[in-house]
């Protein structure tokens, strides 16, 4: 099934200043966010501390148990609805004490603002400052290592600069990402670690099609230029990329919209890779072999 003829002639490398301007402008918003915000804003795995799900038997409001938590003694909290109105999830900074020491003494603290009976601790959880860190290491260097292969690869199965190119996609993909998580206020967590990973490998997969067909055509070239077979083979694979990406997107919009609170932050992840990772592979990665052709033809 194709939904965009093959023999189409979109000019796609006709846009470069335009969508380098647009990427440009993407990724100086997203940074400037993660700079003004103090950084990325890390969940528990990385930042360490208690986290504490409550569950009422009606909707409470958020004010009243802020209150109830003043007295309790435990450092700054944040406190937000999880999936339900019911459900509250509490995160403090780390406590010496047991966890089931912690889930009762914020139990009994709301005992003056809520039905005691009528509250239930669903699940505590504690990451110590020490493991947040570790975490935060490995996962960066899950990240690198992820990268470095796909250098090795590339670099193996084409040339250099193909592998060059699609790593400058990937940055930007990987990048975009990070900035609409500061935008949106998204927490940072080993789940979303393993979004970025998925996105790292959805995004490649494209650039890969797109690069083979040219590889392609640049053995039958003729008298055309890289930026007429660069073109082509773009217009050969658009129709495939967005079928591809099109019925991928559908499946996580469904999650996001539907999938409830705890997977709702990985397939925003996801969201947005695939959609930022679907542009980069078509106006992007190919971007890069135009100036090293320019470059090294001078």
């Amino acid at each position: 099934m194709k939904i965009i003829a093959s023999d189409t002639q979109i000019d796609f490398m006709g846009k470069i200043k335009m969508t380098l301007v647009i990427s440009g402008l993407m990724i100086l918003v997203g940074m400037s966010s993660v700079v003004l915000s103090g950084g990325l804003k890390y969940g528990i795995d990385f930042s360490g501390g208690t986290l504490i799900q409550l569950q009422f038997k009606t909707a409470p409001d958020i004010d009243e148990i802020r209150d109830g938590l003043k007295s309790v003694g435990l450092g700054e909290s944040t406190i937000q609805e999880f999936g339900s109105k019911r459900d509250i999830l509490i995160r403090i900074q780390r406590s010496e004490e047991k966890l089931e020491a912690v889930g009762s003494k914020i139990r009994d603290s709301l005992g003056d603002k809520f039905n005691k009976e009528e509250i239930t601790v669903a699940r505590v959880e504690m990451v110590g400052p020490k493991v947040g860190k570790d975490l935060r290491e490995k996962a960066f260097l899950s990240i690198v290592y992820a990268i470095i292969g796909i250098v090795l690869y590339i670099s193996w199965r084409f040339e250099l600069q193909y592998a060059i190119a699609a790593i400058i996609a990937l940055i930007h993909d990987v990048l975009v990402t990070i900035g609409a998580f500061s935008i949106f206020d998204k927490e940072f967590t080993l789940v979303i670690v393993a979004a970025f990973l998925t996105i790292i490998g959805y995004s490649l997969n494209d650039t890969i099609v797109v690069f083979d067909r040219i590889r392609e055509n640049l053995r039958r070239r003729g008298k055309n230029t890289l930026v007429e077979i660069i073109n082509a083979s773009i217009n050969q694979t658009l129709s495939r990329t967005l079928l591809t990406s099109g019925t991928t997107l559908l499946v996580v919009v469904a999650l996001f919209l539907f999938g409830g609170e705890i997977i709702h932050d990985f397939s925003f992840a996801l969201l947005v890779g695939i959609f930022v990772g679907t542009y980069s592979s078509i106006f992007i990665a190919s971007v890069f072999l135009v100036y090293w052709d320019s470059r090294n033809s001078s």
